[in-house]
């Protein structure tokens, strides 16, 4: 039997899971040369010991700062549960990341050891100066580096003890440093967990990169709760996902939009696909939506949440969930739709989507070191994610941009989620963003940016602006649109509106 006891610690979740299956598969990965090995929760039980082992020597101790920059590979799943059983925190980083952007990562966490790829040690060391290092071959599916003889007796961390710092994607601004308790991570877990309906019998088949909560907080920590397998995936390919599924007896994932269109666009349907289940963030086009849920097997439910929310806060119906809602209110979690003065909004009136919920438990315990940010975020309780959405009478939620998504034009509200659907409707456009831009007569207009379904296809921006006319108001149309390849993204498809500004 599956406990019903929602543990209070993360570090708790796993051992209770090792002590009642550690006989059965954890996890399996494949990596970039193909090779796949596997372990059951007991034989990576031991490997967390030793890693343990590992990072004492480096001088981690209760509430110590561990960083790591490392790609997908068993190393940082288990670095990552060693260091929250020690009652020591992670600082997981984009491996891929600039000198200068882990640099302020370190700087602002100052952890004891930091973790890296043995191939990108050099940027890695230039930018942590002194700190103790240990590099990792990602493909050295032995974890030969962690050799040893594991720690047995293991500390008892508390509930709000600090068990990360997750910096956000930085989409519009400078990242913000989130913290994540023990007791986020198990309710992150046990909540997911009872959304997606996951048993034993589950495999849920990883893409997404670990630095990024969805991973952690939608495929790991449900796992964990319930003694499921994850297959870990190396990195994401979109020709390639679908037989990964295949290969691996995978029954749940988890994608945003973005990797789902690129699945459509270079992949191909397979036999064989046993997914019951998929998460996805973002809206896709309804004709993109039919296709994807034809090849996957499955009707994939649309879900909403942030790194500050832990589970996701809105998760779409399982029976039948509408593509382009973000769903209902999560078991557990207690989310609104409220206008600026903090009163809820009618049935199809845009509010702002806000929180509820016990910071270090069911909310993120805080912005690091930033105690004016983390009060500005919250309203009488409530966390304010600063996304719009309406609400229809069944109850569904359906996004409506960030608040920053609403541009003044001349005193007219203009929504650039409503002009980029316009955008990306034509058919010779495969996605758009649209930003604002400073007018010194109407204050900010729009401007655009697009990517042609094909590199073959030529973009006429002329003619998509004459195309738009017939479309939309004055005050909505982009004053510029500019062809591009491919829109600048984070690590896990969101696109940097920030960048777009600077350009």
């Amino acid at each position: 039997m599956i406990s019903s006891v929602d543990p209070a610690c993360f570090a708790s979740s796993w051992e209770q899971t090792v002590s009642r299956r550690p006989d059965a598969t954890f996890l399996v990965f494949e990596g970039v040369n193909g090779t796949t090995c596997s372990w059951t929760y007991g034989e990576f039980d031991l490997v967390v010991g030793q890693v343990a082992a590992k990072l004492i020597a480096n001088g981690v101790d209760h509430g110590s700062a561990v960083h790591m920059a490392l790609s997908n590979c068993p190393a940082f799943v288990a670095v990552w549960l060693a260091t929250i059983r020690l009652g020591a925190w992670v600082v997981p980083s984009d491996p891929m990341a600039t000198e200068s952007e882990l640099r302020n990562h370190l700087e602002r966490t100052k952890p004891v050891v930091g973790l890296c790829a043995s191939s990108r040690s050099e940027i890695y060391r230039a930018s942590c100066g002194v700190l103790s290092v240990i590099e990792v071959d990602e493909l050295d599916s032995t974890l030969k580096v962690f050799e040893g003889s594991p720690l047995r007796s293991w500390p008892e961390p508390k509930p709000s003890d600090r068990a990360a710092v997750m910096f956000t994607s930085g989409t519009t601004g400078r990242p913000k440093g989130v913290e994540v308790t023990q007791a986020n991570y198990a309710f992150a877990g046990h909540t997911m967990a009872a959304a997606a309906h996951l048993q034993e019998s589950d495999r849920q088949l990883v893409v997404l990169p670990l630095f990024h909560a969805n991973a952690q907080y939608y495929s790991f920590a449900p796992a964990i709760s319930v003694g499921a397998s994850v297959a870990l995936m190396a990195s994401f390919t979109a020709s390639g996902f679908l037989d990964q599924a295949v290969r691996h007896g995978a029954t749940t994932a988890s994608l945003f939009a973005a990797p789902m269109r690129m699945i459509l666009a270079r992949g191909k349907p397979v036999e064989g696909l046993r997914l019951r289940h998929c998460w996805f963030a973002q809206n896709l086009a309804d004709d993109q939506y039919e296709v994807i849920a034809k090849w996957l097997g499955c009707r994939p439910r649309q879900l909403y949440g942030m790194t500050e929310t832990i589970p996701a806060v809105l998760t779409n119906d399982p029976t039948d969930p509408v593509s382009s809602s973000m769903g209902r209110p999560t078991g557990g979690c207690v989310v609104d739709l409220q206008r600026a003065d903090g009163t809820s909004v009618d049935v199809g009136e845009v509010g702002e989507i806000v929180v509820g919920g016990k910071p270090g438990k069911a909310l993120f315990a805080g912005y690091l070191d930033a105690p004016e940010v983390t009060g500005a975020s919250f309203r009488d309780g409530w966390f304010l994610t600063g996304d719009r959405a309406v609400r229809d009478k069944t109850g569904r939620y359906y996004f409506d941009g960030r608040s920053s998504d609403v541009l003044k034009v001349s005193g007219e509200n203009v929504s650039v989620v409503e002009v980029e659907a316009v955008l990306s409707s034509h058919p010779k456009v495969l996605e758009a963003a649209v930003v604002g831009r400073a007018d010194p007569i109407r204050d900010e207009v729009p401007v655009a940016f697009v990517v042609p379904v094909s590199s073959t296809i030529s973009l006429n921006p002329a003619e998509l602006l004459e195309w738009c006319s017939t479309q939309m108001s004055k005050a909505k149309l982009p004053q510029s649109i500019t062809v591009l390849n491919e829109l600048p993204r984070t690590s896990v498809g969101k696109i940097r509106k920030f960048a777009l500004k600077e350009e």
